[in-house]
């Protein structure tokens, strides 16, 4: 089960990791005011619900031939419900909503951040869970009451979807998604007692954090037919870099996505990051905590839903390839899609969306290449960010999510980087990656070793473009970053 931002999909694998069906459902997203994104609890729960039973029925699959589930989630959405009934308390706050901005601030002006960096891995921003209950709390009638007796409970959507799919018997989350709450320490795998007293969050609300790959329970029978173990639960981008088999300290992959995470596995040692990454948790697996370093890019697939959407320079998102052929370079044009401020490795909320280098022969062709190229460019920060804080250098850089299909812009990946981008043949290694998880947890897979082996490429992008030329365009986006930074008055 993949939970992702727009929608719920569902796939069944089979045991070379080969896709037998799928589904997806996409549903609203909710913006109350500008920099606010919701989605509503029951249009998560039902879309998943839904897409899980269309997928076992389009691949003829009963129970008994279900191994097991496995779940992965966008991450750091967070929600809080009525432990008695189920019902949400307020709408799921999305890991792009902006709502606790304030909140940030204000613990940053205490010295806070500091606490939140040591002990959790991550920056003190709006991006993360924690805030968000804290909102949740503070602002919704009762709630803090409640949540206090552990009558209202918090979850991230992982969490949400294991307690609904067990009619609530199973309250749980795994390392990687508790890794993304702010409240979690990921060097004494516990939730933090002294961030949950700044933040004011009671332990008694709080999920109980259990292996990725491992049972975590059962599926009530009325929704499948019967039981089901749920098996695996990883947060997207872990799962993902976990599908792409990701084992070795050093192997690193890109999900291109509403956003694009880059994620460097750094093993049993969690690397402090000195450059504007986050340190987190891949996986916990067989008793071994896993580490990464992660780039958290807030928006680039996202730039062309805006293309699409709010400019109408394209029709559907995959005209973006051919409009942006239509050139033979940027013209100069560069675009930061800083809507909703900027990530790793800047962290400014007050950044705000930038296209700069226009000249009255700038046409739409050069808008939407600039577009893909701002993916690439932010990637090479992170990729930069990376080699500094863990010194290890980037060999080759493995990719997946939507857009990889997209020829020219793996191509100028691989151009901006400098090094060879792989594109796997089974392009949903998020999915994958929760499927692997829940299969090694009940026997279906015998050992991450014989998992590696379904791993194959598609195709390999070689950079063609010279050290000069992509310096020049690098150095060039650099200056295109500072215009948009800080642009937003606090």
């Amino acid at each position: 089960l993949d939970q992702g931002t727009t929608s719920s999909r569902a796939i069944v694998f089979d045991h070379e990791g080969a896709i037998v069906s799928s589904a997806q459902q996409e549903f609203p997203q909710i913006y109350p005011s500008p920099g606010l994104v919701e989605h509503d609890p029951e249009a998560i729960w039902s879309s998943q619900l839904a897409v899980a039973q269309e997928a076992m029925k389009k691949a003829g699959a009963s129970v008994s031939d279900i191994a097991a589930i496995g779940i992965t989630n966008q991450r750091e959405t967070a929600i809080v419900w009525e432990k008695a009934t189920g019902k949400p308390v307020f709408n799921a706050i999305v890991w792009q909503s902006r709502l606790t901005v304030p909140i940030c601030d204000a613990l940053k002006a205490k010295g806070f951040d500091k606490e939140i960096r040591e002990r959790t891995g991550l920056v003190t921003d709006a991006y993360f869970s924690g805030t968000k209950v804290k909102w949740i709390l503070d602002n919704v009638p009762g709630v803090r009451e409640k949540a206090a007796s552990g009558d209202v409970l918090f979850g991230n959507v992982d969490t949400f979807l294991m307690w609904r799919l067990s009619r609530g018997r199973v309250h749980a989350t795994d390392p990687s998604n508790a890794s993304r709450t702010l409240m979690y320490n990921i060097y004494q795998g516990d939730w933090d007692d002294v961030i949950l007293n700044e933040l004011g969050v009671p332990r008694a609300m709080l999920p109980t954090v259990m292996p990725s790959s491992g049972v975590f329970g059962e599926t009530d029978p009325e929704f499948f037919g019967g039981a089901i173990k749920m098996a695996g639960d990883a947060g997207d981008q872990q799962a993902a870099t976990f599908g792409q088999a990701c084992y070795e300290v050093g192997m690193s992959k890109n999900t291109f996505g509403t956003g694009n995470f880059m994620l460097m596995n750094t093993g049993t040692r969690g690397v402090p990051s000195q450059n504007g990454l986050l340190t987190t948790i891949g996986w916990g697996i067989g008793g071994q905590t896993i580490y990464c370093l992660e780039g958290s890019i807030f928006i680039t697939g996202a730039a062309v839903q805006w293309l699409r959407d709010s400019l109408g320079v394209i029709k559907t998102s995959n005209e973006v390839e051919t409009l942006a052929s239509s050139v033979p370079d940027n013209g100069g044009v560069y675009f930061v899609p800083a809507f909703v401020g900027l990530g790793a490795p800047y962290w400014d909320s007050y950044a705000r969306g930038t296209i700069v280098g226009m000249t009255r022969g700038s046409n739409a062709g050069n808008i939407a290449r600039a577009t893909l190229e701002s993916m690439c460019y932010q990637t090479r920060d992170v990729q930069e960010a990376m080699t500094a804080d863990s010194g290890v250098h980037m060999t080759t850089l493995r990719v997946d999510g939507g857009a990889v299909v997209n020829n020219l812009l793996m191509q100028a990946q691989a151009d901006i980087l400098g090094v060879p981008v792989q594109r796997p043949k089974v392009a949903e290694t998020t999915a994958l990656g929760a499927a692997y998880l829940a299969g090694l947890a009940t026997g279906f897979w015998s050992s991450q070793e014989e998992v590696a082996e379904h791993w194959a490429i598609d195709r390999t992008f070689e950079p063609q473009m010279s050290a000069d030329q992509r310096e020049k365009l690098y150095a060039d986006w650099k200056r295109a970053v500072e215009r948009s930074m800080h642009w937003e008055q606090a």
